[in-house]
């Protein structure tokens, strides 16, 4: 596994990034560079390839193309070995194990000898009164803190955060995000998020997808700003609202 020099101040770098999904190319040629601190936004129209970008990086896809991560190669490694290199993962769909409790969920995902349970019970009080509660039985919005939670519990060098408030309710938006702002000071994130609401207020920079490939990168703000250059990027209006929240997702 060879070396390369990471861009001054960046965490991860990705160079010419083709995925596939059996067989068919979902991400055409993906190059950007992810800053060693704050909150990276990853934005795109529905389909473009954004879920894909994450899952190559991680490697739980088929992937070609140079990744970096604080300097060493990782697009030879298998997932398992990314993740035990410090690459944390909140998946689209929370993907929580519905027959096991809260406890046995973050007892799980713990790799270090002095998990940060204290910090994730602070952030997620609400789990901590149901952490004898079977995960299959909480709320959708429960189940993405317990997702979440999962990810903070170890000292990782990046996380690769997936649409964390899609379908929720606003109070759960609320909270979810303001997580997010938490731990974004102390492991910097990726985020896949299609809420402009939460992408302006966490996002400091943003990546623009298309067709499989990058369009745009540089300010979140910049974009977000710009009516008229998020319209002709994202196809909506800065002022986009929320999504809708799904039942029983509260």
């Amino acid at each position: 596994m060879t070396s390369a020099n990471p861009l001054p101040g960046s965490i991860l770098e990705v160079r010419h990034l083709r995925c596939s999904i059996a067989g068919q190319q979902v991400v055409e040629d993906v190059t950007f560079s992810v800053p060693a601190a704050g909150i990276t936004a990853v934005l795109g129209r529905n389909g473009v390839g954004k879920t894909s970008t994450l899952r190559g990086i991680l490697g739980l896809i088929t992937r070609r193309g140079e990744i970096t991560l604080a300097g060493e190669r990782i697009d030879g490694l298998p997932t398992h070995r990314i993740v035990q290199r410090g690459v944390g993962y909140v998946p689209e769909d929370r993907e929580v194990f519905a027959k096991l409790t809260v406890a046995e969920n973050l007892a799980l995902a713990e790799r270090q000898r002095n998990p940060r349970r204290d910090y994730v019970d602070a952030l997620f009080p609400d789990l901590v009164q149901r952490r004898d509660q079977m995960a299959g039985t909480l709320s959708g919005g429960q189940q993405q803190m317990v997702s979440v939670a999962r990810a903070l519990l170890n000292d990782n060098q990046l996380l690769l955060v997936d649409e964390p408030t899609k379908g929720l309710a606003p109070r759960v938006v609320a909270e979810v995000t303001d997580a997010l702002a938490e731990a974004s000071k102390i492991v910097p994130i990726l985020l896949v998020e299609q809420n402009l609401d939460v992408v302006r207020r966490l996002a400091n920079g943003a990546v623009v997808i298309a067709g499989g490939r990058v369009v745009h990168t540089g300010s979140a703000r910049e974009i977000l700003d710009d009516d008229a250059l998020t319209r002709r990027l994202l196809g909506v209006h800065a002022e986009t609202v929320p999504h809708p929240a799904e039942e029983g997702t509260a």
